[in-house]
């Protein structure tokens, strides 16, 4: 016993030895700007975090850490000057710096050196990148904020959006990101205003103006803020903060708002920025985040709450001792080297040669992002290197403070209800979820979600592509006026564009060479591309057209209708469409069924495509029948002929394309002399051209439903703002008045619509069914005699000279049961579902075993292959 409690203190005594010492201090630096809204409340915040980390006797355990604030002045030179000066000072790690571009210089030297980076401001996307592998964000970074700005966006129905921002790596990168998360929700930024870094007061002026003039009255302000509450100082000034105007400010605003508690500030600033709404990162609250509250309070030189980024700052701390602390439980020994690489140039004062690289760099930063543990914001756990669980607060300037209307997480989206995460980790974004806020007080203290968009004031018109047609110029054309183009759909344009609450300046510009009528189809492509802005004219909205560009309501209802020649002198393809009575209609559908089934019966045996199942074979007969269709015409340009062609499946050598000055003479001239048996064309050119061709009408109803309205690029509020007006012309009647004005009735229209006394009847035709009609019965005629001779051929085979038989098929059991003439009349029906080869190979087969029983002298009959029995059963005794 003695002994082996020997041993175990050997090796205690052992390990002791084996594992280094803990080292009495370590020192790591932060990088920041001190006087600055983030910076000095992430001073305060860092300070506590080293004191409250030095109390903690289950932490570095007898080693004390020590902190070296450096101030980077908010510049990209002098942030890297003292990150060379702290690096000189050989620290394990680094908490800062608050901006994103020092972040991308400043991790080079981290990343030489192999010192960790623990930024709690730096929320460029870029800086995720592998180009930095020793930088660690402990905050979230802008792709969810943008995210959660998009979702406003798209949850207020908002399509167009001015970007405001500073332009360093912090703001492009915001607005890079917000770009990307717009279009994901449909939107699109329509205008970057960007402002240098230090812009004067003039500077931020002229580029709001230039903003203002633009088309979107939602801007998103992505700055820091003291730049930020410059750009809402001037916005106020130049009456950009009235009803009707939408601004979104990012996490920089927030912050501003809760680091200031002093009266005159909040009653000069808070004026100035009613209505706003911005986003805070979510903090779930705990006694560990009130604590440090009050603790902040109290330690704070101007008296100031402590902002998200100082709740970030004193985490990120609590992250780099906590790694810390496992590295040196694990045996780590913390030391330092000479790169070779780094050394001073002759004459140098850089004093380069000074640095020295952390040798255990990749232990410490592996154990960073290992990080797990719940902080005052919440859980502290990687994601790969993003931290988990990203949420927002979205908050609504009011007052002389901000009202929670919500909240934004990359799983719920927009909602309610706080976010939690039950699971411990982030979880996949939920898009479907219904996205909800509560309701905004928005800049003029309106309560209505403001339109978000107004016609530009930048003195360039619209450009509006008109079709050039050459034909039924009443709709649309060429004219010698100031506008260069007329008609009724323009008419109709520019009364919808009188209702509107503001001016919108066009120029209408001809499409289409004046020879004949342009392709539609390319119009509305040149809308979708960008090279006009709009296309006003009789242009049908279709389903392929609908998913490039935006359409208006329709101001003129159409649809494809057939029309034909009153009195038709031959039978043609569209014979069978209306023109008939409900007794032409049976009977020519019966008969057509009937020339189908007599092909059916005489290709049956012969051909294989007549054979297979009842369903198959049906389906032969349908397709036969109604096969022998010949040509249609349509209108140059019209969509027609893809819909014929795409959906009825019309094959385009029977497609004639006409100019609507060619569609009288094709269909008196018809198919047989190198016309048309009828056109398909839309109903509004139908009516004007029946209106002055009496001698036509059309076939059937519409088979087709659609209308004529003005297209735009896609989610251009213009075309919701003319759906709207174009409703009004049809309420109060100026629809209709411009109807009349230019599509006046023509000589035709007293006439009687009513065709039913022309409508083609049964004796019309009585002389073809009846040459069609005997020409089948003959062919069934000759068919079946011939059926007939090949039965009586196989049965007197199969009877073998018996008297017994009881038919070709031989079975004694089977006349006892049913008469011979059924059994004969069933054994027929198979006879004749034979194909043709087994009936001649069969009566050979019975004509040799004939003859072999001849020969033999034998009296057994030889039975043949039964057709609806087995040959295996025989007659009982």
């Amino acid at each position: 016993m003695e002994a082996r409690l020997l041993r175990v203190l050997c090796m205690c005594s052992a390990l002791a030895v084996a594992l280094p010492a803990r080292p009495p201090s370590v020192t790591i630096g932060a990088l920041f700007t001190f006087d600055s809204v983030i910076g000095s409340s992430a001073a305060t915040a860092i300070r506590l975090a080293v004191d409250d980390i030095n109390r903690d006797a289950t932490l570095l355990r007898g080693t004390n850490l020590s902190v070296l604030l450096q101030d980077t002045k908010c510049s990209g030179f002098v942030g890297t000057i003292q990150a060379l000066e702290l690096m000189e000072k050989q620290v394990v790690a680094v908490v800062g710096p608050q901006s994103s571009g020092i972040a991308h210089v400043i991790s080079h030297v981290v990343s030489q050196l192999r010192v960790p980076l623990v930024s709690f401001a730096a929320t460029d996307p870029a800086l995720t990148s592998a180009q930095y592998p020793f930088f660690v964000r402990a905050a979230h970074d802008d792709a969810f904020q943008m995210a959660a700005v998009a979702d406003i966006v798209a949850h207020f129905g908002w399509r167009e959006v001015t970007a405001v921002y500073v332009d360093t790596d912090y703001g492009r990168g915001g607005v890079d990101a917000l770009g990307d998360a717009l279009e994901a929700a449909r939107a699109r930024i329509t205008y970057k205003a960007a402002f240098p870094p230090g812009a004067d007061r003039a500077a931020l002026g002229d580029l709001l103006v230039r903003a203002n003039m633009m088309e979107s009255r939602v801007f998103v302000v992505h700055a820091g803020p003291d730049s930020g509450l410059d750009i809402f100082a001037l916005a106020h000034t130049l009456n950009m903060m009235d009803s009707g105007y939408v601004w979104i400010a990012t996490e920089w605003l927030a912050a501003a708002i809760d680091s200031s508690s002093s009266p005159s500030w909040r009653a000069i600033t808070m004026g100035r920025i009613q209505g706003v709404l911005t986003l805070r990162q979510y903090t779930p609250d705990s006694d560990a985040k009130r604590s440090l509250e009050t603790r902040f309070s109290a330690a704070s030189r101007q008296s100031s709450s402590i902002n998200v980024y100082g709740l970030f700052a004193y985490d990120a701390v609590w992250m780099a001792a906590r790694a810390i602390d496992q590295f040196l439980g694990d045996g780590g020994n913390i030391s330092f080297s000479v790169d070779p690489s780094i050394r001073d140039a002759n004459g140098s004062a850089l004093r380069l040669s000074s640095l020295r690289v952390l040798d255990q760099g990749e232990q410490l930063l592996r154990k960073v992002i290992l990080a797990n543990f719940t902080g005052v914001t919440g859980q502290v756990r990687f994601d790969g290197r993003t931290l988990v669980n990203p949420a927002y607060e979205v908050l609504n300037v009011g007052g002389t403070g901000v009202r929670r209307v919500g909240y934004w997480s990359n799983h719920t989206r927009l909602s309610v209800s706080a976010p939690s995460w039950t699971d411990g980790g982030g979880r996949a974004p939920n898009r479907t979820q219904q996205q909800q806020l509560y309701s905004v007080i928005w800049p003029g203290d309106t309560t209505a979600p403001p339109r978000g968009w107004v016609f530009p004031n930048n003195g360039r018109p619209l450009r509006i592509g008109v079709p050039y047609r050459t034909t039924y110029k009443q709709f649309v054309s060429k004219d010698s006026g100031p506008d260069g183009a007329s008609g009724y759909c323009i008419d109709v344009f520019k009364a919808a564009v009188a209702l509107l609450p503001y001016p919108v300046p066009v120029s209408f510009v001809l499409f289409g060479d004046g020879v004949k009528n342009p392709s539609y189809g390319e119009l509305v492509q040149r809308v979708a591309d960008g090279s006009m802005d709009a296309a006003v004219g009789d242009i049908s909205i279709v389903t392929n057209r609908t998913r490039v560009v935006d359409f208006t309501q329709p101001y003129v209802e159409s649809g494809l209708v057939i029309v034909s020649p009153v009195k038709a002198t031959s039978s043609n393809e569209w014979a069978f469409l209306k023109p008939f009575t409900p007794g032409m209609w049976a009977v020519t559908g019966a008969f057509f069924l009937f020339v189908g089934a007599v092909v059916w019966i005489l290709e049956h045996r012969f051909n294989p495509e007549f054979r297979g199942s009842p369903r198959k074979q049906m389906v032969t007969i349908f397709w036969f029948s109604f096969s022998t269709i010949d040509p249609i015409g349509y209108q140059v340009g019209s969509f027609a002929r893809s819909y014929m062609m795409d959906e009825l499946g019309v094959p385009v050598s029977r497609l004639r394309e006409l100019s609507i000055d060619e569609y009288a003479d094709s269909l008196q001239r018809g198919p047989g002399n190198g016309g048309v048996a009828a056109i398909v064309d839309e109903l509004p050119y139908v009516e004007l051209f029946l209106s002055t061709n009496c001698q036509f009408r059309t076939v059937g109803q519409e088979f087709t439903k659609s209308g004529w309205g003005f297209a735009f690029q896609r989610d251009s509020p213009l075309a919701v703002d003319l759906s709207t007006a174009i409703l009004t012309l049809s309420e109060n009647g100026d629809l209709q008045r411009i109807h009349d004005k230019w599509l006046s009735p023509g000589t035709c229209s007293s006439q009687s619509t009513d065709v039913g006394a022309d409508r083609l009847n049964l004796s019309s035709f009585w002389g073809l069914f009846l040459i069609s009609g005997v020409a089948c019965f003959v062919a069934l005629l000759i068919y079946f005699a011939r059926i007939l001779c090949q039965f009586c051929e196989y049965h007197d085979g199969g009877r073998g000279g018996s008297d017994e038989g009881g038919g070709v098929f031989p079975d004694p059991e089977r006349s006892l049961r049913r008469p011979a003439r059924l059994s004969s009349l069933r054994d027929l029906m198979s006879f004749v579902d034979m194909k043709e080869a087994e009936v001649k190979r069969a009566i050979r087969s019975r004509s040799g075993e004939r003859r072999l029983d001849r020969s033999m002298g034998g009296s057994s009959i030889s039975e043949g292959p039964s057709l609806s029995r087995p040959s295996s059963i025989t007659s009982p005794v």
